[in-house]
């Protein structure tokens, strides 16, 4: 990998000391996705025609998450930006024919939107998982290993597009290796990029609904976030003491887990990695049932 000299250095806060370690490597994943979805569309003999707006859409993930790390921007505008990459989704939607404007929903079947889908349910699922897989953060392997877990059961429940998520996967499973250690971040430019992954691939391959139920736990734990944020102007917080993470608040899903149960980092990364693995199994499976 690059040397880490290139990249700046963000406080470690969860560990003895607070050592420096590099931020930003999440450019890594949209370069090298975007070269791979590029070669894909452009292949010989093969229709790929996807892979063009969603690497415009991890092009703008990745570009919206730099912005955030140079001028760290209000969440009003993180939470409105990503509607830009709803375009090039709506576009490539439309080749899906008759099928274009309805989503499966385990309970009620398919619902045909109308134009409400361009308007309303796209736009809301590209802001929504963006943002709540860029909250889910703060530890090391956090903004690595859970998302990469999604991408894995929306790849599975959608055998004929998962070509489009190969390249990305392994990008970003690299990453996360190098994240978990504790030996560089993947910063916003990483976390907004993926996150614009998932939602940007699960509209292209008509997958909503996995991906809805895998990013229950991103979900619940920006809910505790921004019901204290707005309500009650509480943020939460995690207490570095005696190499293990305490919390004194219950105002996101890590705070909740340490406050009664507290933990050393790699623990408290791993309990919500499983959590994850259990809602992105229970997608799977209602796949494969229904």
């Amino acid at each position: 990998m690059l040397s880490t000299k290139l990249f700046p250095k963000a406080i470690d806060q969860h560990k003895p000391n607070k050592p420096l370690v590099p931020n930003g490597f999440g450019v890594f994943y949209v370069i090298i996705s975007a070269i791979y979805l590029f070669l894909l569309y452009f292949l010989p003999g093969q229709n790929y025609s996807a892979a063009l707006p969603l690497a415009g859409c991890i092009l703008f993930g990745g570009f919206m998450g730099l912005l955030d790390d140079w001028v760290d921007l209000r969440w009003r505008y993180k939470a409105f930006l990503p509607l830009f990459a709803s375009l090039p989704l709506a576009v490539q939607r439309e080749a899906l024919g008759p099928e274009a404007t309805k989503m499966a929903t385990y309970v009620f079947g398919k619902i045909e939107f109308g134009p409400l889908f361009y308007i309303i349910i796209i736009p809301l699922i590209v802001t929504v998982v963006t943002n709540v897989v860029n909250q889910l953060g703060g530890l090391n392997g956090l903004e690595t290993v859970p998302p990469s877990i999604v991408m894995i059961g929306i790849m599975v429940t959608s055998p004929e597009k998962m070509i489009l998520l190969v390249g990305p996967l392994l990008t970003y499973l690299l990453l996360a290796v190098f994240n978990y250690q504790g030996k560089i971040f993947v910063g916003n430019t990483g976390s907004f990029a993926i996150g614009i992954t998932l939602a940007s691939y699960a509209i292209i391959a008509n997958n909503e609904q996995t991906l809805l139920i895998s990013v229950l736990p991103f979900i619940f734990n920006s809910a505790l976030i921004l019901l204290n944020a707005f309500l009650f102007r509480r943020i939460a917080r995690l207490i570095f003491k005696e190499n293990k993470l305490h919390a004194d608040n219950k105002r996101s899903l890590l705070t909740l887990i340490a406050y009664y149960r507290p933990a050393s980092e790699r623990r408290l990364v791993l309990i919500v990695s499983l959590l994850v693995v259990l809602s992105t199994a229970i997608a799977v499976l209602v796949w494969f049932v229904g």
